[in-house]
C-alpha cells in the first residue's frame, strides 16, 4: 500500500476536461491533457450513497466528465468529495453540510472543472469554518476550494496543480481569460504573491506540481501529514467491493492468483475501516499483513525445488534491502515477508536484481510466478481460514515478527542454500515456517 511498500491507492496523473468545457460553453480551470486516471486505483463515495450524484445533468455525463460525488465521512465529521467540478457541485455541498452542521472537514479528489463552481465550494467552505484536505489530488479548480479552508491539510506525498483559467471555442481551441478574480481569491487566502503569479502564467494545457515545502512556503498548505492523521479516502469516488478488490490488486499483485473466496474478505475487511474511519497508514500495515500470509501461504506443500527457489529469492530480496541500509526489512524478508521481498527487490537497481543464472524473467516475476504455480487448495490452509473466514471482513493477522536479525538470518539463508536441494529446502522451511521457540508459522500469523 503506499510508502516504501507497496503503492497503495495512487492514481496516476489527470484526465481532459476541456472538450465538455467548450461543448457547454462554460469558464475552466481544469487539467488538460495528462493521460487518464488509473481504473485500477479508484476513488467513490460508496455505492450506497450514489443519490448523491443523481441530480447531475445528463450533458455532463454525456460528456465523459466524472461528476463529483459527495459522501459523508465516518461519524459525521467529514465530507468526501472526489472527481470533477461539475454544475450543481456546489448546491449538492451545501445541502449536505445543511444536514449535517457537525463536519468540520472537506476532504478533496480532483483534477478541476468549472470555476464558478470552485469559488461557490469555496464560499461553502468559508463560510462553514471548513478545514480542507487533500489525500493525493487536488488540480485548477480544486485548488480554489482548497484554499479557503481554515486549515489546510496535504498528505506529504499529494499533490496540488496549478494553471491559467481558460475557456474554449466553438473550435476546441483553448483562450486564456482574464485572471482578476483567481488572483484576488488567493491573495486574500494569504498566498504569497509571487508563488501567485507563477500559477497564473502556466498555459492552459500545461499544469504545475509545485513541491510540498515550496505550497508551504507560500502559506498555500498549513500543514503536511502522514497516513495515520486523517481517516482514508482512497475509496471516496467507490466503496464497493469491485472498487477495494482493484485497490488492493494494484498495492498487492503477488495475489492476483490467490483464492478469490480470500481476496473478497480481505476487501471486505478493508471496506468495512473505510467506513469506521480507519487511517490509511492502519488500512495498508493490515493488508499487507493479509498479503503476506496468503503470499507465503502458497509454500506450505510446496516442493522443494519451489522452496529452494523461494529462498534464493529471498536471498536477493534481503541483499537488496541491506544494501539500502534497510536492516529491519531485510530481517522481515528473512522471516518469511514475501510482499516486502517484492518491495525490496523492485526497489533495488536492475543490475542487483539478478539471482543467478537462468534469470531473465528477474525475480520479482520469477516470484509471481512461484506464488501462482504453488497456490494450495483453500482448503489446506486451515490456519489462514482463522482470520480470513470470519464474518463481515477479518481482522488481519498480528504484524509477523523476525526471530533473528538481519545477519543472522542471511548467513542462514546461505548455509541452507549451499546444501543439496532435499537438505536446503528443509533447513529454509524451518527458516520460513516456525519463529523462534518452534511455534509454528500458524501461530504467528493467526489470532489466537
Amino acid at each position: 500500500m503506499r510508502p516504501a511498500a507497496s503503492a497503495f491507492g495512487r492514481p496516476a496523473p489527470f484526465r481532459t476536461a476541456a472538450a465538455a468545457c467548450g461543448v457547454l460553453g462554460l469558464l475552466c480551470f481544469g487539467s488538460i491533457g495528462l493521460g487518464s486516471f488509473d481504473p485500477a486505483s479508484p476513488r467513490q463515495a460508496p455505492t450506497a450513497r450514489a443519490d448523491a450524484v443523481a441530480a447531475v445533468p445528463e450533458r455532463v455525463e454525456a460528456e465523459g466528465l466524472r461528476p463529483a460525488r459527495l459522501s459523508l465521512g465516518p461519524g459525521g465529521r467529514d465530507v468526501r468529495l472526489a472527481g470533477d467540478l461539475v454544475e450543481g457541485t456546489a448546491e449538492r455541498l451545501a445541502g449536505l453540510l445543511a444536514a449535517h452542521p457537525g463536519v468540520t472537514r472537506l476532504h478533496l479528489t480532483s483534477d478541476g472543472g468549472l470555476v464558478d463552481e470552485g469559488n461557490a465550494l469555496g464560499d461553502l467552505v468559508a463560510r462553514h469554518g471548513l478545514a480542507t484536505y487533500v489525500p493525493d489530488l487536488c488540480i485548477s479548480a480544486c485548488t480554489l476550494v482548497f484554499m479557503r479552508g481554515s486549515a489546510r491539510y496535504l498528505r506529504a506525498d499529494g499533490r496540488l496543480g496549478f494553471h491559467a483559467p481558460y475557456e474554449t471555442d466553438p473550435d476546441g481551441h483553448l483562450l486564456g481569460v482574464d485572471a482578476t478574480p483567481e488572483r484576488g481569491a488567493y491573495l486574500a487566502a494569504g498566498v504569497a504573491p509571487d508563488f501567485i503569479e507563477r500559477a497564473l502564467a502556466v498555459a492552459p494545457q500545461d499544469i504545475w506540481i509545485p513541491e510540498a515545502g515550496e505550497l508551504l512556503r507560500a502559506g498555500l498548505v498549513t500543514d503536511l501529514v502522514d497516513a495515520d492523521r486523517f481517516p482514508d479516502s482512497i475509496l471516496d469516488e467507490d466503496a464497493s467491493p469491485g472498487a477495494a478488490l482493484a485497490v488492493i490488486l494494484k498495492a498487492f499483485p503477488i495475489l492476483r492468483h490467490r483464492d478469490p473466496a480470500d481476496l473478497d474478505r480481505i476487501a471486505a475487511w478493508y471496506r468495512e475501516g473505510y467506513r469506521a474511519g480507519r487511517s490509511e497508514g492502519e488500512a495498508r500495515r493490515g493488508l499487507h499483513r493479509q498479503a503476506a500470509a496468503l503470499a507465503l501461504g502458497a509454500f506450505r506443500q510446496a516442493q522443494d525445488d519451489a522452496i529452494r527457489e523461494l529462498g534464493i529469492i529471498l536471498e536477493a530480496a534481503m541483499d537488496a534491502a541491506r544494501r539500502r541500509g534497510q536492516e529491519a526489512a531485510c530481517a522481515l524478508i528473512g522471516a518469511g515477508d514475501v510482499v516486502q521481498a517484492q518491495d525490496s527487490l523492485e526497489a533495488a537497481p536492475e543490475e542487483s536484481r539478478n539471482t543467478g543464472p537462468g534469470d531473465a524473467a528477474g525475480p520479482v516475476a520469477r516470484l509471481h510466478a512461484l506464488v501462482a504455480r504453488d497456490a494450495p487448495p483453500r482448503a489446506a490452509l486451515p490456519f489462514l481460514g482463522r482470520f480470513l473466514g470470519r464474518p463481515g471482513g477479518a481482522e488481519p493477522p498480528p504484524a509477523l515478527a523476525a526471530s533473528r536479525s538481519c545477519e543472522a538470518l542471511a548467513a542462514a539463508y546461505r548455509e541452507a542454500l549451499r546444501q543439496p536441494a532435499p537438505a536446503a529446502a528443509a533447513a529454509l522451511r524451518g527458516l520460513l515456517f516456525r519463529e523462534a521457540g518452534g511455534r509454528p508459522l500458524a501461530a504467528v500469523m493467526a489470532r489466537p
